[in-house]
């Protein structure tokens, strides 16, 4: 994996814990860029090395999830099986499927395979391989719809 390509998945897995910290804590959009940029992104936290990030598609995934919030859950809502609806998915799950959505929704330089193969492994680092394939399954209908 190439430099750019580990910065990339390193700024993936970030914007999918801002999202997270943002939808538990409201931490206000300046507040949460700056606190990854000046704390997380390629830090070093109680002995763990972050992996330097790509701060400007970090700042594009968080701004851009944010932004179209509402048009994002409403594309994921239409993916969900019958009677499910994106309340019952657990909270870090919809953060990485916001984060993917987003992606294949306006991230025309980020091949659809990429974004969520690269998605899948973030589900990978949280989840076992059943959720996993649950946001392989809802990405890949996104992706039919959007691209």
């Amino acid at each position: 994996m190439s430099a750019r390509a580990q910065a990339r998945s390193a700024a993936r897995l970030a914007a999918v814990q801002a999202l997270y910290q943002h939808a538990m804590e409201a931490t206000p959009l300046a507040r949460l860029l700056d606190e990854f940029h000046q704390h997380r992104l390629g830090a070093e936290i109680e002995d763990d090395q972050y992996l330097e990030a790509e701060t400007a598609f970090f700042d594009d995934v968080v701004q851009g999830v944010l932004a179209r919030q509402g048009e994002i859950d409403t594309l994921l809502a239409g993916k969900l099986a019958s009677g499910w609806k994106l309340e019952r998915i657990d909270k870090t799950m919809l953060q990485i499927l916001r984060a993917g959505t987003y992606e294949l929704l306006a991230r025309a330089d980020v091949p659809t395979g990429s974004a969520i193969g690269e998605y899948l492994d973030v589900a990978h680092a949280f989840f076992d391989a059943k959720e996993a394939k649950f946001v392989n399954g809802v990405l890949d209908a996104v992706a039919k719809a959007v691209r």
